[in-house]
């Protein structure tokens, strides 16, 4: 059968939230490949997510915690004709990576790493191996009865720097600071350093087809509100060293600090999943959605691209989306 007659041609993307630029990603790459496809959002209250309310049709979801999620979740893929799932949130993306084999079999493709890689990401105590084995340097972890000061205490599970505190002197380490099981002590990197973000894509067969640093201009919440391309050093640097990492499949974000003097580059998260700060490298050229479309509902394959725009600057503003209330 011709891809194109084929029926489950849609795009979901779970958990959408905030993502508006990634579902009109998606939306516009879709429509130049597969016209009268279409991308769907899900949230626990669609009606709340902007999202969801700019996607092509929106559904309710139970919370990923909830027993019932993934089996909702394939359920919602037959009846819209979803043939490609991309998760975006760090909670779902342990319990969808043990599923992707049985959405496969069911003919939805489930665009999501390795359980194993996953394992290691969301565990911050393990990427330094991770980063180890592509001899990138992090900062040190110290254990708790040997803490240097300055250091950076952060939740070894977290995400968007929640729970994240600088400690510039042994008195700023309060005894809960200590006791906080969950917290891991690192190094502290100052102000000699420039952060970066870079955006890498793996094919399905695991080999790199694209990476895109940004220099993060600015941060709020954890997520990038200012931003710029930068094609030099760094990327001269990760391109033979991120050709490969076991397990990796679709977006990866990976974020590095870089002395600003020296070069030298140290990791400090690989999260499996599209970051916030993706649409700055959708617009600099980098189409990871159309490149997922192509792989997973067309069978095409992606070919190593290089030809994304350095030196685009991304500054971000508050936008607005306006529905009709259903209650009126």
């Amino acid at each position: 059968m011709n891809k194109l007659d084929h029926r489950m041609n849609n795009v979901l993307v779970p958990a959408a939230g905030r993502r508006v630029e990634l579902i009109q990603a998606f939306q516009a790459d879709l429509a130049a490949r597969l016209p009268g496809a279409r991308v769907f959002a899900t949230d626990m209250q669609p009606e709340l997510s902007p999202a969801c309310q700019v996607a092509d049709g929106a559904f309710r979801l139970p919370s990923v915690s909830d027993p019932a999620y993934a089996e909702s979740l394939l359920s919602l893929c037959h009846d819209a004709e979803v043939g490609l799932v991309v998760p975006t949130i760090d909670t779902e993306l342990l319990l969808l990576a043990r599923e992707r084999d049985r959405f496969a079999a069911e003919g939805v493709n489930l665009v999501i790493s390795d359980h194993a890689l996953i394992l290691n990401c969301r565990d911050k105590r393990r990427t330094a191996a991770l980063f180890d084995e592509i001899g990138v340097e992090t900062p040190a972890i110290y254990p708790r009865d040997a803490i240097r000061f300055p250091a950076f205490a952060k939740p070894y599970d977290g995400s968007r720097s929640i729970g994240a505190v600088a400690l510039m002197s042994p008195e700023a380490l309060t005894p809960e600071l200590l006791a906080d099981e969950k917290l891991m002590f690192m190094e502290f990197v100052g102000p000699d350093h420039v952060e970066y973000t870079v955006d890498v894509y793996y094919d399905r067969g695991g080999a790199l087809r694209c990476l895109v640093p940004r220099q993060r201009l600015e941060v709020r919440s954890g997520e990038v509100s200012k931003g710029v391309t930068r094609r030099g050093a760094l990327y001269d640097e990760l391109l033979p060293r991120l050709s490969r990492i076991k397990g990796a499949r679709g977006c990866l974000t990976i974020q590095f600090f870089v002395n600003h003097e020296t070069g030298a580059c140290a990791g400090i998260e690989i999260n499996p999943r599209f970051g916030g700060g993706f649409p700055l490298s959708w617009a600099a050229g980098a189409h990871y959605t159309a490149w997922l479309i192509d792989e997973y509902l067309l069978d095409r394959p992606v070919p190593f691209y290089d030809g994304w725009k350095s030196g685009l600057v991304m500054l971000r503003y508050d936008a607005k989306v306006l529905v009709d209330d259903p209650a009126v």
